[in-house]
């Protein structure tokens, strides 16, 4: 939101107080409390008015403070309010002479001026990272009478911003002004499905705002040199977050706001989904499943999507018997296949559908100050909503999926749950503004609880979405409604980036695109980059995704890249794991593992997929692409072909084919199995060692098992922490294997 016109005025009918000085600092047990008037204090009469702004400091953990800012501080406490941890053995220093007052977190300092202007700066190690200035934090008020706190923090010289959740327009966040107001929006535009209140710099720092409702940011657009955010009350908490490294914010900033659960082994397979206005029955489910099998290509997961249940009944949690007459025969057939079921669902209720007038009986239904329930005519005729602040509306919703799971029913896909009403009164007096993002960190909660109650905490796994900060905790995602275009599936690569810079460890996408059928070419180029993603899911509107309706080559696509992530299982598996216990993405923007080199900042059409793999998804039919290399020797992992950065690099590739590099002196582990993404990944895996430099030595973790690879002149030494099984290491063509029990090899490098 913007309150300025230009660089010297407000704009009409706003009025601004901007602290200018301090008038006390009250140091406590590891905090601050700072009194900030925003005018001069001359004389006593200048004690008699205000405003005063009320800035308090702690910090949660090391590296992390938070800042709140109060105007009026009796305003009652609305919730929801997001989960932050708190680690209370934590003892921050609070110190304090005539020129500053000064908090310290870690290796991160909060300082404030107690003289002179005021200022308020983040350090670390005495050099500054981002501050507040003059008119930078302030009390605004609008013509309508809105109340709002803004701040406004430096942003230096060649800093760029990621984050603010998964966003589909430049990568960069520089000068865009963003909303987080959760919205079915497509990913076409502006609007997002899941708005994270949380940037991050490869400046060293992240800036978590702490407010689930609507904040608005304008990051390098009202002023160019702040990033500034701003929310309408009484009260505004941010965190600082201090890395230095990118990988570093987002391991703290999920430290305070949730890691990922790690999906199960079986969800990283291909899902197939029945597509969403097909039509569809068992029969047609058989076929596509029968020609999958066919033709060799290995399926995991089979989805329904909505036409399970009957039209106009969105939700009753019932199949359809007139396509269906025998679901749980159904489901056991297909489970007799080797496959996992998933089911659409979503949070709304239609008029038509049974448990609405049980859900409004039980008063389960969100409801508008009035006491009636809400309903509206969008998606399904006279819907309504469970009221998820209601623990037994959340009780009586997760009984629905239980009786599905008893059917063999093995995950949901929760679908929607971004349009949601202000104009309501919830059950537990939360504010509609603050839930309308939060609502959606209830429902996949609700869901995902309840699988992992029934399936175990690893074997739960949801579809979702939308989400919020602290929603990465239920994965996995999806990017939402894109076209059937080469300019959409770009769009939906840089909303992926996004989320994992966001603190989002897992993320898909619909192979093909969701609007409208792509061409075969289209479909194909697609294929690679969706089996190339953390989920991969073929899925659309009104048409099948089954690679013989394309063409044959479609089908031999959809074979190689399905292949080669199942024998990238042992890598992937590492990747994912690492997701679970440290908050870093699977599918990561470049400038994460590269934010030292300034090529990699905007690269927003390229990825790391795990630590190792450099992934340049071809967005041509004719297969031009270009991507850029970082320093060292890169080999391309299909052909073993080389290439030396830092460069651009220009190549075509045919539709069996694209840019999957690896990084100097790493080692890929790939499984011995190709038809399936759970299996014991150390049985007879071969670790590919590439461009070893001479004394460097990794450790790849397999399973349950942790090899040992060293290059010691001309010779690679090779352990195995757990030889039960046959194992190999390749380098340079070269092969050496070792038998099950033997835990050492060595392999002499052709130099």
């Amino acid at each position: 939101m913007k309150f300025t016109d230009g660089y010297w005025m407000l704009r009409e009918g706003v009025s601004a107080a901007y602290p200018v000085e301090v008038l006390d600092v009250s140091p406590g047990p590891g905090s601050l409390e700072i009194h900030a008037p925003t005018q001069p204090i001359r004389h006593r009469g200048d004690l008699l008015k205000g405003p005063v702004m009320t800035v308090r400091a702690h910090a949660p953990m090391p590296d992390v403070i938070g800042v709140t800012l109060t105007h009026f501080d009796g305003e009652k406490e609305r919730d929801p309010h997001f989960t932050v941890a708190e680690r209370p053995e934590f003892a921050p220093q609070v110190s304090y002479d005539d020129e500053h007052a000064l908090l310290t977190s870690g290796a991160l300092t909060l300082r404030v001026a107690r003289s002179g202007p005021w200022h308020l700066d983040f350090l670390t190690g005495g050099r500054p990272l981002t501050g507040s200035g003059g008119k930078g934090m302030g009390i605004m008020r609008d013509a309508g009478g809105g109340h709002y706190l803004r701040e406004q923090l430096g942003l230096g010289v060649g800093t760029s911003v990621f984050g603010l959740g998964e966003r589909f327009g430049p990568l960069v966040r520089n000068g865009q002004v963003v909303d987080m107001w959760n919205a079915d929006g497509g990913t076409a535009t502006e609007q997002a499905y899941k708005n994270v209140p949380f940037y991050l710099t490869d400046a060293g720092y992240g800036v978590f705002v702490d407010h689930p409702g609507r904040v608005s940011f304008e990051v390098g657009s009202e002023s160019v040199s702040r990033v500034q955010f701003s929310v309408e009350g009484q009260r505004l908490t941010y965190y600082m977050i201090y890395g230095p490294t990118p990988k570093e914010i987002l391991r703290k900033y999920t430290a305070l706001t949730g890691r990922p659960a790690l999906p199960p082994a079986w969800s990283f397979g291909l899902w197939l989904s029945t597509s969403f206005t097909t039509s569809y029955d068992e029969q047609t489910v058989s076929s596509f499943i029968d020609g999958m099998r066919e033709r060799d290509l290995p399926l995991s997961v089979f989805h329904f999507d909505c036409f399970w249940m009957r039209e106009f009944n969105w939700c009753d949690f019932e199949w359809d018997p007139r396509v269906f007459p025998d679901p749980e025969g159904m489901l056991a057939r297909l489970k007799e296949r080797g496959l996992r079921i998933c089911v659409w669902i979503n949070p709304y209720i239609a008029q038509r559908s049974p448990l609405f007038a049980e859900g409004r009986a039980l008063g389960h239904l969100l409801r508008k100050p009035d006491g009636s329930v809400w309903q509206w005519d969008l998606w399904q005729p006279g819907m309504a909503l469970v009221d998820f602040t209601s623990p037994t509306a959340r009780e009586w919703y997760a009984a629905k999926l239980e009786a599905l799971l008893g059917m063999g029913v093995d995950c949901f896909k929760t679908d929607f749950g971004e349009r949601v009403p202000v104009d309501v009164a919830y059950a537990d007096g939360s504010d509609p503004e603050r839930m309308h993002n939060y609502y959606t960190y209830l429902y996949n909660r609700t869901v995902f609880d309840v699988l992992a109650k029934h399936r175990g905490e690893g074997e739960a796994v949801v579809f979702a979405r939308s989400a919020t900060a602290g929603s990465q905790q239920f994965p996995v995602h999806w990017g939402g409604d894109c076209e059937s275009t080469y300019e959409a599936m770009a769009e939906s690569l840089r909303g992926g980036l996004s989320l994992g810079m966001s603190g989002f460890g897992y993320w898909s996408h619909d192979i093909g695109g969701f609007e409208g059928t792509p061409d075969p070419a289209l479909f194909k180029r697609w294929i690679a980059f969706g089996l190339l993603s953390s989920h991969s899911r073929l899925h659309g509107s009104s048409s099948y995704r089954v690679p013989w309706l394309f063409d044959e080559e479609a089908v031999d696509v959809l074979r190689l890249f399905t292949k080669l992530k199942m024998g990238l299982m042992p890598y992937l598996s590492a990747a994912a794991r690492t997701a679970h216990t440290e908050g870093l993405p699977m599918m990561r923007a470049m400038v994460l593992e590269f934010p030292d080199d300034p090529a990699c900042a905007h690269l927003e059409r390229q990825y790391m997929l795990g630590p190792d793999l450099l992934v340049a998804p071809v967005f041509s039919d004719a297969g031009d692409v270009a991507y850029y290399v970082p320093e060292g020797t890169w080999t391309h992992f299909l052909t073993g072909e080389s290439v030396t950065g830092p460069r651009w690099v220009r190549e075509r590739h045919g539709f069996l084919s694209v840019p999957l590099l690896v990084r100097p002196g790493a080692v890929i582990p790939v499984g011995a199995v190709d038809d399936r993404p759970d299996y014991a990944y150390a049985d007879g895996v071969t670790l590919r060692v590439f461009a070893p430099e001479p004394g460097s030595q990794v450790t790849v973790p397999v399973g349950e098992t942790t090899f040992t690879v060293a290059r010691e002149g001309d010779t690679l030494r090779a352990s195995a922490g757990d030889p039960s099984a046959p194992w190999s290491v390749e380098c340079g063509g070269r092969t050496a294997r070792a038998e099950a029990g033997s835990g050492f090899l060595t392999l002499e490098l052709d130099v």
